[in-house]
């Protein structure tokens, strides 16, 4: 997949847990392990403005293109 979702890296930079968000974001835990892994075919953008906000960060920062290599 050319898009990297880096969810779990953004979690240790602020220390956070993943219930912590959930709680925040106010989507399921499960939701939250399916996004961290990659696993998800889309994200709404109102789910990825409060991540963004509850970790105080960009959306490149959880978002990220990496080119397939051919």
């Amino acid at each position: 997949m050319s898009i990297v979702v880096n969810l779990d890296v953004m979690l240790a930079r602020r220390k956070m847990r993943s219930k912590t968000l959930f709680e925040l974001v106010g989507i399921t835990e499960q939701n939250i392990s399916l996004l961290k892994s990659g696993k998800v075919k889309g994200i709404r953008f109102e789910t990825l403005e409060a991540i963004c906000k509850a970790l105080e960060c960009q959306t490149s920062d959880i978002l990220e293109f990496k080119p397939d290599q051919d």
